[in-house]
């Protein structure tokens, strides 16, 4: 068994179910390939997984959850008198693995099978009936059905899926759409989920076994198959013709995780992370197709395209809390160059009393490093901190009082680049340990002396900032070289190789990241020392969020030296930002933003059945969320908008809401620059 290491960066990892072939699922059994691989995971998993895998009874119970999560996350299909009758295998994933022993497994799949066949053939039988509701009731459906008792009969699923039916025919009826184009959708939406399904073989099966098998031990580790291989290794190669954004299931709709720095969805703009794709169209005037209850990697080969052709996508805003908020994109596929990820600074300058600060700032959208031109010997290779470097040296000619390093929406990258790149900024010194499944602990650093700035710093970070990005603001809120500002990370702080099996292979979650002070990133992420509003639902999106994430813990911190003790002034800085905060439109509606959020996300656990009220409810919180954004668009002098839709489209703003935040993180660095001139001048 070969083995090729890929530390993976990315915040988040796409990942597919796929669909291969036409067999009928009656003929469905597990293969002899299948067998021996299941013994290669387990064994895998046994000896080669960073948190030690015991996979003995406790963790198959876990392992029997996951599996049923994977195939009726939601619990519309099964029953419990289903649940009972494969109970037995509660406590036997473990020797079913070992021994190659999949029937048992695919068994259950063929339940659910059964049981979401014939729910389909129901609900298209309820279409051709003749929907004719009225849309005036009581009623109520239950949102997120994850932790709901299981049916104890089909009577009780019955009454479930009125329900959704109905919730499917209004969701349609409020866009507009007439009776017979909410049937005719319904029923291109069923039928094309039946015709899926009957077009599972054994591959799919063993494909879900294998996720949910893996996926219980933490997110990061799955089995590929070898299309998947494929897919993952033009993902990494960064060559895939496409969009540029990171998907992933959430219940019947695709989200958005992350974009890819400089990708087409990027440059665009008119896409955002947790935003909902439920539909997809390719040239105009072509039919867009409903990809509500898709599986991830049919939608997926609906976006993914040539070079140059437009891709139409219907999105639902992550704002949106209903799903009627909708609205068309279009954006041309490309491929990502390297140019477009290339290190690029500016300067902010910041009125004082005493005269304008000029603040250095240079944007970081990823660490990389053109491999090619670097194995081949070239010089002038490519690379973060060559980039950087260059950046710096510019901006210190051009007389600065302060560089920032905005590092938001960086997924990560290269570890080398992470590493050298703080090497601009302290004199040699370890940088980040890495700790194997065997406990051993590997340390990284910076090995050359000198630096090339030692002025005034800070590192700007959001959720979205993951994996070699914390590394690198850990490493310098460690040192006390410069302040950390923005959200919490995202909490990547594992390291994933990728093996080769018999058939497919297995990404494994081999090591750990810790800062120099011995905290994990893991789980956690960086604490900014002076935290923003969140952009983004932290609920939603991060590690914390993912089911089975690794904890967080520590190990021995190591030797090394503080350059500054930022953490002296963060109180003062602290209330200067607050009195600055308090009174910015941007700023303030970012705090209220969040909040709203929050609050809408706790009380919004079912919609209404009843056309009148479910317009109501949404027009309420519609019009909360339009509030906001017309008094900070009132306060900047800006036109007030009609629709909350607008907010993405009007461009108008000279100072987009994203902004403040690099505008107030340049002040911020301008206090700091100016509490230690005054501290270092006080001393002699």
């Amino acid at each position: 068994m070969s083995l090729l290491v890929v530390i993976r960066h990315s915040a988040t990892l796409l990942a597919l179910v796929l669909l291969t072939g036409n067999a009928a699922l009656a003929q469905i059994q597990p293969s002899d390939v299948q067998r021996q691989v299941a013994v290669e995971v387990a064994e895998s998993l046994r000896y080669g997984h960073y948190a030690d895998a015991q996979l003995d009874d406790e963790w198959s119970r876990l392992a029997f959850e996951r599996y049923l999560d994977v195939l009726d996350g939601q619990r519309a299909f099964l029953l419990g008198s289903d649940l009972e009758e494969f109970r037995h295998l509660e406590e036997r994933i473990d020797d079913m693995l070992f021994e190659g022993e999949l029937a048992p497994a695919y068994a259950l799949y063929q339940r659910y099978h059964d049981r979401a066949e014939s729910r389909f053939e129901w609900l298209l039988d309820k279409i051709d009936e003749g929907l004719g509701y009225s849309y005036n009731t009581d009623m109520r459906l239950e949102l997120d059905r994850r932790e709901a008792p299981w049916a104890e009969s089909e009577d009780e699923l019955d009454e479930l899926w009125r329900k959704r039916l109905k919730n499917a025919a209004l969701t349609l009826d409020i866009t507009g759409q007439d009776e017979e184009q909410v049937e005719t959708n319904l029923r291109q939406r069923y039928e094309g989920q039946l015709s899926r399904l009957r077009q599972t073989n054994g591959e799919d099966v063993f494909g879900l076994f294998m996720a949910a098998v893996t996926s219980s031990i933490d997110p990061h580790t799955e089995y590929l198959s070898p299309r998947q291989g494929e897919s993952f290794d033009i993902q990494m190669r960064l060559s895939l013709e496409g969009i540029g954004a990171m998907l992933q299931s959430d219940g019947e709709y695709v989200k958005v995780t992350s974009l890819v720095p400089g990708g087409p969805a990027d440059r665009a703009g008119v896409l955002e992370p947790a935003d909902r794709i439920i539909g997809v169209g390719q040239e105009e005037g072509e039919e867009v197709v409903n990809v509500v209850g898709m599986r991830l990697d049919e939608v997926v080969d609906l976006i993914r395209g040539p070079k140059g052709t437009v891709v139409r996508l219907e999105v639902v805003p992550a704002e949106a809390m209903d799903m009627t908020r909708s609205h068309e994109v279009a954006i041309t596929r490309d491929t990502v160059d390297l140019e477009d990820q290339a290190a690029r600074g500016e300067i902010i300058e910041v009125e004082r009393d005493d005269g304008v600060k000029r603040i250095g700032v240079i944007k970081i959208p990823t660490f990389y490093v053109d491999f090619d031109a670097w194995q081949a010997g070239e010089e002038e290779f490519r690379s973060t901190t060559r980039d950087v470097a260059r950046e710096v040296k510019r901006l210190k000619e051009e007389g600065i009082d302060g560089i920032m390093l905005d590092l938001r929406n960086n997924g990560g990258g290269a570890l080398q680049e992470a590493n050298s790149l703080i090497g601009l900024f302290i004199d040699r010194g370890p940088t980040v340990q890495v700790r194997d499944a065997r406990g051993r602990i590997s340390l990284y650093g910076d090995t050359e002396t000198g630096t090339l700035y030692d002025g005034p710093l800070a590192v700007l970070v959001n959720r979205l900032s993951a994996s070699a990005s914390e590394i690198f603001a850990g490493a310098i809120q460690d040192y006390g070289r410069g302040l950390v500002l923005g959200n919490a990370t995202f909490g990547k702080g594992t390291v994933q190789t990728l093996s080769d099996l018999s058939h497919g292979q297995i990404k494994l979650t081999r090591a750990k990241f810790y800062r120099i002070s011995g905290d994990s990133t893991q789980h956690r992420g960086v604490e900014p020392d002076i935290l923003f509003p969140n952009l983004v639902d932290p609920e939603r999106i991060g590690e914390s969020s993912l089911d089975n994430a690794l904890a967080w813990d520590t190990v021995q911190e190591v030797q090394y030296r503080h350059y500054g003790e930022p953490w002296e002034y963060l109180e003062t800085l602290r209330s200067r930002h607050r009195e600055r905060a308090d009174t910015h439109p941007n700023f303030v509606f970012l705090e209220q933003r969040a909040d709203l959020a929050r609050r809408l996300r706790e009380e919004h656990t079912s919609v209404s059945l009843d056309r009148e009220q479910r317009q109501l409810e949404v027009e309420a919180r519609d019009a909360e969320q339009l509030s906001l954004e017309n008094q900070r668009r009132k306060a900047l002098g800006l036109g007030l908008l009609d629709e909350l839709i607008d907010a993405r489209i009007e461009g108008d703003d000279e100072e987009p809401v994203e902004r403040v935040q690099v505008t107030e993180a340049a002040a911020i660095l301008a206090d700091y620059a100016e509490l230690t001139q005054r501290r270092m001048a006080a001393r002699f």
